[in-house]
Parts: C-alpha cells; structure tokens; sequence
C-alpha cells in the first residue's frame, strides 16, 4: 500500500478534479502523459484537483497552465466523470472544453509530474493504444452538448458568493 501524502490526508475521501479538452485552431487535442498513478504511460487529458478560493473553471485554466505552459480559456463544460474508488473514495472529475488564448504558444512540460505534453491529432489519438479510456469517449464532442459559462450574475449578496458562474 503506498503512503498517504499530506495533500491526500487533506483532501480527505471527497475528490473535486478538473481536466480541460484544450482543442488547437488545427483541430489537434493537447494530451499529457503522467509519471505516476494510474494513467502512468498514457495520454490523458490535463488536470487536476480544485484548490480552496477558486472555481472549477479557475481551477482547469490553473491546472492546464501548470502542466503544459498553455494559457487556456474556457469554451464551455463537457461533462462529469464520477466513481467510488476502493468502496470509500468518492472521486469526481469535471471535465471543460478550453481554447488556447494564442495559439502560437510553445509547450512547457510539468517535469516533476509529466513525461511528455503534445497536441495530437484526435483521429490519430483515438487510435493509440496509449490513450486512456476517457479519451475515446471524447471522440467526437458535439457543440450541442457543450454547457457554455454564464458569468457576471449576482444569485444575491444574501448568499455571500465571491464567484458564481452557471453552465447550462
């Protein structure tokens, strides 16, 4: 059994994940490939867990940034991945669709974290036997199922939100 970190002690048995689908103006997808866990050796999207004071969509430009070196913004919300690991580990993933903001910028790989970051052409991707599952299910996302961000509303300052933001 591996030791527990502190920052997984900290999270507790609730995990709150983001990952971002960062699609070029080539139509190629931005794929990571992890050192550790489960997606060791495999292309997967980047991401990574929400920090406390910040949005989820905060959190996937954050996450994306850190890894890849790729300013990102968010286009909209894909989906949700969610599972129960080992019985006890509640761990959710909210997945958002991003576009880099200049699509000139050059990839700065996460080393501590990463093996490799490039953009892959998705036909191509689907393809690999590297790929993780999650990914082949993002074969062809729909612009009609794609939640856009609603920004700037207020639900009431009764609530005392310092950042609200709706996807539908």
């Amino acid at each position: 059994m591996e030791v527990e970190t502190l920052k997984e002690k900290r999270r507790g048995n609730v995990w709150i994940a983001v990952s971002g689908l960062v699609v070029s103006e080539n139509d190629e997808w931005l794929v990571v490939k992890k050192k550790y866990g489960g997606l060791k050796g495999k292309w997967s999207l980047p991401a990574g867990f929400i920090n406390e004071g910040e949005t989820a969509d905060e959190a996937v430009v954050r996450e994306v940034l850190e890894e890849t070196g790729i300013l990102t913004t968010v286009k909209g919300l894909i989906g949700l991945r969610t599972g129960v690991i080992n019985g006890e580990i509640s761990d959710n993933m909210i997945v958002f669709l991003l576009e880099p903001i200049n699509h000139e910028q050059q990839i700065i790989i996460q080393e501590s974290e990463l093996m490799d970051v490039k953009y892959i052409k998705r036909d191509l991707l689907v393809q690999d036997k590297e790929a993780s599952i999650m990914l082949q299910y993002l074969i062809h996302p729909s612009e009609s199922n794609i939640k856009p961000m609603v920004d700037g509303i207020n639900p009431g300052n009764q609530f005392g939100y310092t950042a609200y933001k709706l996807f539908f």
